[in-house]
């Protein structure tokens, strides 16, 4: 964790917790089977190196998940509150993996039915402007409602492999 004041001063983890950006110094004991990137990404300034040393640390012909945010007509303040960095599409992702050098065994969009909520809001910001703030925790059932439409998702258009979605899955080795 590069920023020190998302840790909770009181976790019984934090000094598992290595504290500094991911990069070379970040050398563990043992090789991973592995590793999980899940919107980690977009938030560095050289994501290619952070791959990179991410496939360093796996085991052999062992595996990387990655997601991101995708496509950057969906930027709205959503992403600059987060502090990111860019958003991918396909195309740039395979650009990342290649200079990375990871083999990318998959490469698809998901997370579809966010991509008309996320345009409506950066159309509304275009003409309205806000004051970003962090977002807050939903209520539980937007959060049962979200699940729900994301089930219904895998489940009628996974089959479809559509070219649009609000976020990018890959797996890498």
């Amino acid at each position: 964790e590069s920023d020190e004041t998302t840790l909770a001063a009181d976790s019984p983890w934090r000094d598992q917790i290595f504290r500094q950006p991911f990069a070379a110094g970040f050398q563990p004991r043992q090789r991973f089977d592995l590793i999980l990137m899940l919107d980690v990404l977009d938030h560095l300034p050289a994501p290619a190196g952070a791959l990179e040393h991410a496939r360093s640390l796996l085991t052999q012909g062992e595996r990387i998940m990655i997601t991101v945010p995708a496509l950057n007509a969906l930027w709205n303040t959503h992403d600059d509150v987060n502090h990111n960095y860019i958003r991918n599409d396909r195309r740039s992702f395979r650009t990342l993996a290649k200079t990375a050098g990871v083999d990318l065994l998959s490469l698809k969009y998901f997370f579809h039915w966010t991509c008309p909520i996320k345009l409506m809001i950066r159309l509304k910001e275009q003409f309205v402007t806000t004051n970003p703030q962090p977002p807050k925790i939903p209520r539980q059932f937007i959060n049962r409602l979200c699940l729900a439409l994301s089930y219904a998702e895998q489940l009628l258009v996974k089959p479809l492999q559509l070219p649009f979605g609000s976020s990018l899955l890959a797996v890498a080795k």
